[in-house]
């Protein structure tokens, strides 16, 4: 008698031993797709931060003029947080903020003056963080709904 594997021994193992690689594979592939996901919704988190202290609610008096901001890029956002005198963005932060754009929009600021009475004065705003590459059609956006009340 002949010791050793018979060649459908030594295939069955490859395929198995191919189908485990593969899948660990396919997992680490994922793994790096959901880490650069984490990090731009990071980023996106922080440019949503810098959007709320550079154009607060709480600052907002007539919805026509104050509410409602045009998209904005991340490195302007910071500048008129950190004004004149403040720190300016290292190198590293350009490189973070590059290609984000915040902006808010008023959903219901257009409405008839009698229906957002009838709501309590109450506006939906949109905030809204965009990054990507726009020439690619690459773009991402992250978004969030509050409310804000006129005060009467």
């Amino acid at each position: 008698m002949r010791s050793g594997f018979t060649l459908l021994e030594v295939l069955l193992a490859a395929i198995i031993l191919g189908l485990g690689l593969t899948a660990i594979l396919v997992s680490m592939s994922q793994s790096q797709k959901m880490m650069l996901s984490s990090s731009s919704l990071e980023t996106a988190q922080e440019v949503m931060d810098l959007g709320e202290m550079a154009y607060p609610l709480s600052d907002v008096k007539d919805p026509d003029q104050d509410l409602d901001v045009r998209e904005t890029k991340a490195s302007d956002l910071w500048d008129i947080v950190a004004g004149s005198h403040g720190p300016k963005m290292t190198r590293e932060q350009e490189e973070k903020f590059h290609g984000y754009t915040w902006e808010r929009v008023a959903l219901n600021r257009k409405d008839n003056e009698d229906d957002i009475k009838r709501l309590g004065n109450l506006y939906t705003v949109r905030v809204i963080v965009r990054w990507g590459n726009n020439r690619r059609g690459e773009n991402d956006e992250e978004s969030y709904v509050t409310f804000w009340r006129k005060k009467e």
